[in-house]
């Protein structure tokens, strides 16, 4: 078995160690000798949409949102049918919100997004930093917690047809109102976790990584590994305040 990850724009968008989340998701295949091939996917670069099974894409700056909101515009049709049919993606902060219809900052120009997520995103006057626990429903093994660090000063706010991850029981989330944290619309997720993310969460890493697998090949159960270390960390961060 063999999954296809696309790293979207990783010279951009790579702020608080977002690409440890590609690591984290690389080495829990490798310990099961699922073979990942990771295409790092630069401005210019066009994607195939029936080749990847994996997307993700990180945080950054708004000048860098600004470089990645004109690509992704280029290519918007394409992360539309990926979408559409079955690929993962997973988006960190400033990558979660151009996954969304758009991100307005105090000045200048609307940054468009691609609209896979019913989402928008305008800037706030507060800036959300710490550490956060969410409670979520999806089908996870062993937990229905997930954890991480959140530095954000945008606010987004779902809309009909796209669900939050979790809910938030220390921290902001979305948008320090609705108690809401992520979004998820198919296979498509975004959050403000940084920290990274993954390898904090192993249960929700082996949840892509499923979601992944199941797009070519009939359901597999994953094998057990020995991930005492993770969990560790995950239950260390579980409700620990900033």
């Amino acid at each position: 078995m063999q999954i296809n990850v696309a790293y979207l724009y990783p010279g951009l968008l790579n702020i608080y160690g977002d690409r440890g989340n590609v690591l984290a998701f690389s080495q829990r295949c490798f310990w099961r000798d699922i073979k990942v091939n990771i295409s790092e996917v630069e401005l210019g670069d066009k994607i195939d949409p029936e080749f990847y099974d994996f997307y993700f894409i990180g945080g950054g700056q708004d000048q860098q949102q600004i470089a990645v909101s004109e690509e992704l515009q280029k290519q918007k049709p394409l992360f539309a049918e990926a979408a559409k049919n079955g690929a993962v993606f997973l988006a960190i902060c400033g990558g979660y919100q151009l996954l969304g219809h758009y991100y307005k900052p105090h000045k200048g120009e609307e940054l468009r997004g691609i609209s896979i997520l019913d989402a928008y995103t305008i800037a706030g006057h507060n800036r959300y930093i710490g550490n956060v626990t969410i409670e979520t429903n999806l089908p996870l093994e062993n937990a229905n917690t997930l954890v991480g660090f959140e530095n954000h000063s945008g606010l987004t706010y779902l809309e009909e047809g796209t669900e939050a991850i979790g809910r938030v029981v220390i921290g902001n989330g979305n948008n320090g109102e609705d108690k809401l944290e992520g979004a998820r619309k198919q296979n498509v997720f975004g959050t403000y976790l940084h920290g990274s993310f993954l390898p904090k969460n192993p249960h929700f890493t082996d949840y892509l990584i499923q979601l992944c697998l199941e797009r070519n090949y009939s359901r597999v159960k994953l094998a057990e590994i020995n991930d005492k270390l993770e969990w560790a960390a995950h239950k260390k961060a579980v409700k620990r305040k900033y």
